[in-house]
């Protein structure tokens, strides 16, 4: 038997495949593990909203009772992020999950390899994971960096996320060929601020643009992935050295309380959002929404390359 067992694709999603529609794929890891409900079903409806409002079709990705599910439902959704029992899914949890039938919210990695299986050449998330810091002593890298490095998804992003080691992060993507490219920005955002004191390696400006570099990646047959950098919106960023700082304690008392491996990432946004008082929850909102936008208007450009 082949992948085709396991994927199970929504009926707005065949039909979109069906008529030759530009499909955008959004993992589920932000609805299980990234906010807090409601926020989390709310801010899931509203950007499958605006990929639709701007010609493409949402395919929100998770895995549910030993199916890939490509595109959910709104009972899915609500299931996903009131569920107590929903597995933080990378790479490695994937055949587990599907053997057991037991329930996986899609982090960058696995949603990357499932838009792949789908046909899926857009992928829309908050921001990358990393190289995570002091990664010299715990050789905590994210899965994210080396699907980037594997896998022919476009991810349209916030860049790195600012608990990140970025320097690390960006020698680890330039090892592998994975070309960082800057939405309208010379220097690679950061989350929850629109800078940092690192450069793309490339700049563009429209989604014509981003397609088709995009497309000449394909037709030359480079694998790997392309990271979309898009900052979050003027209105919407934090200051950069009040999240620094909001940063540098929640990694101290992540350190103290010895979490390691993926439930960093889960506990770090959490204590970053109780440490600046429900800002850093509006931002990570913000700047989804705006991939969102980027994403699909990227898709749509893509039909036509």
């Amino acid at each position: 038997m082949t992948f085709e067992k396991w994927l199970e694709f929504s009926e707005e999603v065949l039909e979109a495949k069906r008529m030759g529609k530009a499909i955008v794929a959004l993992e589920s890891t932000i609805i299980s593990h990234g906010m807090p409900y409601p926020q989390n079903v709310e801010t899931a409806k509203e950007v499958e909203a605006i990929i639709r409002e701007h010609g493409a079709v949402p395919a929100t990705i998770a895995i549910i009772g030993g199916k890939i599910k490509i595109g959910l439902t709104d009972d899915e959704i609500e299931f996903l992020a009131k569920s107590d029992e929903i597995v933080k899914a990378s790479r490695r949890d994937m055949p587990y999950l599907l053997a057991t039938k037991k329930n996986g919210a899609t982090t960058v990695a696995a949603t990357m390899i499932c838009a792949n299986l789908a046909g899926i050449d857009v992928f829309v998330t908050g921001g990358i994971g990393g190289v995570h810091r002091e990664a010299q002593e715990t050789m905590d890298i994210s899965a994210d960096l080396q699907e980037l490095a594997n896998t022919n998804v476009a991810v349209v992003c916030a860049g790195a996320k600012s608990i990140l080691d970025i320097g690390l992060t960006l020698e680890y993507l330039e090892t592998f060929g994975v070309p960082v490219v800057g939405y309208e920005t010379d220097v690679l955002p950061a989350f929850y601020t629109r800078s940092s004191p690192y450069h793309v390696n490339f700049r563009i400006d429209t989604p014509e643009d981003a397609a088709a570099l995009i497309a000449a990646k394909r037709d030359l047959k480079l694998n790997g992935g392309v990271v979309i950098a898009n900052p979050i919106p003027t209105e919407a960023a934090l200051e950069e050295s009040f999240i620094t700082e909001v940063i540098e304690t929640a990694l101290l008392e992540a350190k103290n309380q010895g979490i390691s491996g993926k439930a960093v990432t889960p506990f770090l946004l959490s204590k970053v959002k109780e440490l600046t008082e429900g800002k850093s929850l509006v931002a990570n909102i913000a700047l989804v929404k705006h991939n969102a936008e980027v994403g699909a208007q990227i898709a749509v450009s893509l039909l036509s390359k």
